[in-house]
């Protein structure tokens, strides 16, 4: 397999990919509201980044990795890992609510090829799923997928703010 799309639909999943998250998304939201996707499970790995867990989170943080919170203003504010930028991530990407864009993640990273950390609420959180592949599709090839988010980061007992 070569992506992490739906086998069978006689697309090539790299391609796919890219497209069927925030369709699905926006349809279980659109029938159910924000409850219909409690069952959803963010992808294991997205294509053209590299999947890291709360230990390798914990190392890029030392080493002074940028962070970005693609939650909500309000979970953001709730609590995040120390010094995260929150870029909040919306379904349609031109929502005036949508802050994850091209430039401000360019702004934050400091260049395409620049290591930096995407997360949102653990594995039911859709958001960093769409974020990382938003940000590959801009060209970016140091995204880390911290899939396990915020939640794995307090489990692991690092420090927040």
């Amino acid at each position: 397999m070569t992506g992490w799309a739906p086998e069978g639909l006689g697309v090539p999943a790299r391609r796919f990919a890219g497209a069927w998250v925030p369709v699905v998304i926006g349809l279980l939201s659109a029938v159910f509201g924000t409850a219909g996707i409690a069952g959803y499970q963010s992808p294991e790995h997205i294509p053209g980044t590299v999947h890291i867990g709360p230990a390798e989170a914990w190392t890029a943080f030392r080493r002074g990795v940028p962070f970005v919170d693609v939650r909500i203003p309000a979970d953001y504010e709730a609590g995040r890992i120390p010094g995260a930028v929150n870029l909040t991530i919306m379904e349609d990407p031109t929502d005036p609510r949508n802050h994850f864009t091209e430039a401000a993640l360019l702004e934050v990273a400091g260049g395409r090829d620049v290591p930096v950390v995407l997360y949102c609420n653990a594995l039911s959180c859709w958001r960093t799923a769409v974020a990382a592949e938003r940000a590959v599709g801009w060209g970016f090839t140091g995204v880390r997928y911290f899939r396990v988010g915020f939640p794995g980061w307090l489990d692991a007992g690092y420090p927040v703010e």
